[in-house]
This record gives C-alpha cells, sequence and structure tokens, in this order.
C-alpha cells in the first residue's frame, strides 16, 4: 500500500476565493452568514444563507465558458485552478494517463435546472438551451476538470448528500494508495442557494432563520453555504522525487451506512465510521488532536455526534478539539467535506485549530471542547475529518503531518 499525500489545495466559498483567504477567516472566526441576494428571495421562508459575495462569472470565463458551466462548475473549476496550479504538476504523456479526477457534488448543476423550469413552466416558453444537459448534470465538473487539465485516467462523479465529498476523496485515496492512478485531483462543488434550492430546504424544517450555532444549547437549525474545495492526491514517493511541498497526509478512510432511517443520524453508524478510519490509519484515539465535525447546528445532528465522539474518545474526549466550521461558511452540502477537510489541513500545517462560530451556551449533550468563537494554537500532529449525510452514509478521513 503507497502513502498518500496532498499536493494542492484550492477553495471558492463564502469566506473567501482561495485557500489564503478561507485560511484567514477561519483565524478571526469570521462569519460569511448573511441574507440572501437571489431572484424572489421574498417568498422564501429562509432568507439568510453563505453567499459567494460579489460573484462575477464573467471575470473568469468567457461567454462560450458561461454558455456550458453551471456556477457549481465554475466554482470546480476555480479551486482547481489553485490546487493544480500549487502542485506544479502538468498531466500529459504517462502520468496523464494516470492521472483522474473524483469529485463530489448533492445537487449537480441546480441553478440550470432551477432557471430553466422558470423558463418553461413561468414564462411559457417550449424551447431550452440545446446544453441544458451536459450542464445541468452531476459529473458535468469532473468532465470539464477531466478537460482542462488532460487527467485521462478514472475520472466520475459521487453523489451521497452531504458526504458527497468525503466519499470523493476517500475513493480517491484508495485508487492512489492501490496504484490504480499516480495521482488523483478531488474534492466537491455546490451550487444550491437558488429559489428552488433553498425552497426544498425550508421543507424539511431543519434551516435557521439567523444564524448558525453547532453545539450551542441556542441553536437552531443549519444554514446553507456554497462553494467548492478541490485537492491533489499524490503518491508520496512520486511527490517526494520531483520535490513537491507536501500540505498533509491522508491516512486512513472509512465508510458506514446506519442502514436505518432516511433523515435521522445514528450514533452507531458514525461511531463506526470514526473507528474504522482510525483503523485503516494506524492511529489510536489519543494520537487524533483536532477533529472537524460535521456539525450542522440541528438538534439531531450536534448531540449524536458529540455522544459518538464522546464514546469513541472515551477518557479522551475531554483533551480533544472539535469544531464546526459550517458557523463561518455554512453548509456546503456536497462541497462541504472538501471545504472543510481545509481546517484540517490548517491545523497540520500551521498549528491553528479553527473554531465554532457564533457559540454562546453549553449544552450538556455536547458538553466537549467546541473550540467556541476563537480560533486556537495547537500541536496538532493527527486529525479525524467527519462527514454524516442524510441516508446514514457517512465518510471519514483521518490525515496527518507527513
Amino acid at each position: 500500500m503507497r502513502r498518500v499525500v496532498i499536493t494542492g489545495a484550492g477553495t471558492i466559498n463564502a469566506l473567501g476565493g482561495s485557500v489564503a483567504d478561507t485560511f484567514e477567516a477561519f483565524r478571526e472566526g469570521r462569519c460569511a452568514i448573511g441574507p440572501l441576494d437571489i431572484r424572489d428571495v421574498d417568498r422564501l421562508t429562509i432568507g439568510i444563507g453563505a453567499q459567494v459575495a460579489g460573484y462575477d462569472q464573467a471575470a473568469h470565463f468567457n461567454r462560450q465558458q458561461i454558455a456550458l458551466f453551471d456556477r457549481y462548475t465554475q466554482f470546480a473549476i476555480l479551486a482547481a485552478r489553485e490546487a493544480i496550479g500549487q502542485s506544479g504538476l502538468t498531466f500529459t504523456g504517462d502520468l496523464a494517463a494516470r492521472a483522474g479526477v473524483i469529485l463530489g457534488t448533492s445537487g449537480g448543476g441546480l441553478n440550470t435546472q432551477d432557471e430553466n423550469y422558470r423558463v418553461v413552466y413561468e414564462e411559457g416558453k417550449n424551447r431550452v438551451h440545446p446544453f441544458v444537459v451536459p450542464k445541468l448534470m452531476n459529473n458535468a465538473a469532473a468532465a470539464h476538470l477531466s478537460m482542462e487539465w488532460n487527467l485521462k485516467g478514472p475520472s466520475f462523479t459521487v453523489a451521497t448528500a452531504c458526504a458527497s465529498s468525503n466519499h470523493a476523496i476517500g475513493q480517491a485515496f484508495q485508487f492512489v494508495r492501490s496504484g490504480m492512478a499516480d495521482v488523483m485531483v478531488t474534492g466537491g462543488a455546490e451550487a444550491m442557494l437558488c429559489f428552488g434550492g433553498v425552497k426544498a430546504w425550508e421543507g424539511l424544517r431543519v434551516m435557521s432563520r439567523d444564524t448558525c450555532r453547532p453545539f450551542c444549547a441556542t441553536r437552531s437549525g443549519m444554514v446553507q453555504g456554497e462553494g467548492a474545495g478541490v485537492f491533489v492526491l499524490e503518491d508520496y514517493e512520486h511527490a517526494r522525487a520531483r520535490g513537491a511541498e507536501i500540505l498533509a497526509e491522508i491516512a486512513g478512510v472509512a465508510m458506514t451506512s446506519d442502514a436505518s432511517d432516511i433523515v435521522m443520524p445514528s450514533r452507531q453508524g458514525a461511531e463506526r465510521a470514526m473507528i474504522g478510519a482510525l483503523r485503516d490509519a494506524r492511529l489510536n484515539p489519543e494520537d487524533i488532536g483536532y477533529i472537524n465535525a460535521h456539525g450542522t447546528g440541528t438538534a439531531a445532528n450536534d448531540k449524536t455526534e458529540c455522544a459518538a465522539v464522546a464514546h469513541v474518545f472515551e477518557r479522551h474526549a475531554d483533551r480533544l478539539a472539535i469544531s464546526s466550521t459550517k458557523s463561518m461558511h455554512g453548509h456546503c452540502i456536497g462541497a462541504t467535506g472538501a471545504v472543510e477537510l481545509l481546517a484540517c489541513v490548517m491545523a497540520l500545517r500551521e498549528g491553528v485549530i479553527a473554531p465554532t462560530a457564533n457559540w454562546q451556551e453549553l449544552d450538556p449533550e455536547c458538553a466537549l471542547d467546541v473550540v467556541p468563537n476563537t480560533a486556537r494554537e495547537a500541536k496538532i500532529t493527527a486529525c479525524l475529518s467527519n462527514a454524516f449525510a442524510f441516508g446514514g452514509m457517512n465518510a471519514v478521513l483521518a490525515l496527518k503531518t507527513a
């Protein structure tokens, strides 16, 4: 089994248009949640979200590309530009054939769907643009990344709701570790902040009307976000031979299914995923200094996740930092695991733990060290990134310093 390292990272999200901007926001504990600026927002019960503010697609793409790229694909490409640029890799010859892309998304081209439903049902038109299907399909972003950077190896999309990115990164990790590929571009992208996307989530009655306060006694629900996070995963020996800068090592992954309920989380499923990731990484519970929690800010998720962490880490739990950066960048659904993995990279490389913002009051059922409101300096050598999705589909990544 080969070691797998991260040699490039890129992002665009509500906190910033780069990894450096996002790290700065994490350090400041800055919350990017605010009023939504979308069409028909007055018809929504929920009027807040974590949007990529001031985004101008024409500043990044030409008219032909805009006709082909949904907002979520645009986010994926921008994040990939940063990640692949940082990696220093050029995909030609044998390397192109042994490099691929696996991305996670839940909604895919939801903005394109929303716009074209309006064209047909609201405006009464009988024709839509011929590129609607290629623009809205869930594999569009992965396809465009493969074409843009000549990635000719295994390429596909994973859609497992809020665990999509972690599943995608876990699959990419397995491909490199097993030798199926030398390099994989992976992560996730999502752009659900359109009228239909927000209206659908309203129906679940799990959305907050003010802000996201994970693990807090006064929490009132989740807040949607948008964006993308993309990483370059590489065989350790391949990276070392070319003198690449290594950001972190992905040491293990585990995936479980609750097999119980379509929306209610299971403590046992979360526990098995965390235990499995530790086992796969050959790490002990006491090796873990930080967990980036799923931490949605809903009543059910937060207490279930805290109970699972307390049980898995037992006596070590009171010395373990756990935070939810969804309190700052919102719940990016299929992209959330990828954006949150940045907090793990920051903890390992820079010794700074991103906080749980907006925290107000202790909930006895979430009585862990949730790093409330203020970032913290700490020496972290290993950490976990949790993702627990609707459908009971769980994916946990274990990272360590290389």
